[in-house]
């Protein structure tokens, strides 16, 4: 969730914006993000922190760039958002397909969750985030294991 007013930047664009994290001129923002948080995310937040799920930690109202995620878990890379309605409209699936390529730009998977999930399957959001990570971690096993070890230094 965001609270810019909807950007009309183009995909060559995402290039050239700020990939960093938590930039201080946000940090407003994201407080008042964190301190006025929906129900939905205030149930969810919950399910995440204190390393619930299979000892990820979770970061709520991360800046990414222009952008701030809902939920992130830098560890498997992997970003959770929650969509209220207002996300049903054209304007507003617009701005997060936009928002969605500049943050896969940065090698984090979105998953989105509509709000009602939170409150009818909370258990589906917990076992997607279980199944991504082992995607995630079977993924880094196969390049650890097809990454040739640098030659050894010995016989000089």
């Amino acid at each position: 969730r965001d609270l810019h007013s909807f950007p009309t930047r183009r995909s060559s664009d995402l290039e050239i914006i700020s990939h960093r994290t938590n930039l201080k001129d946000q940090k407003t923002l994201r407080q008042s993000i964190r301190n006025n948080s929906t129900a939905p995310e205030a149930i969810l937040w919950r399910t995440l922190k204190g390393k619930q799920i299979d000892g990820l930690k979770f970061r709520r109202q991360f800046g990414l760039g222009p952008y701030v995620l809902d939920f992130y878990c830098p560890e498997i890379k992997l970003c959770i958002e929650l969509d209220g309605e207002i996300h049903k409209s054209y304007e507003q699936s617009q701005y997060d397909e936009i928002r969605t390529r500049f943050i896969a730009c940065n090698n984090i998977k979105v998953i989105r969750f509509e709000n009602d999930v939170v409150y009818r399957n909370i258990e589906a959001i917990r076992e997607a985030i279980r199944e991504y990570k082992r995607r995630w971690e079977r993924e880094r096993q196969s390049i650890d294991q097809t990454t040739p070890t640098p030659p050894t230094q010995e016989g000089k």
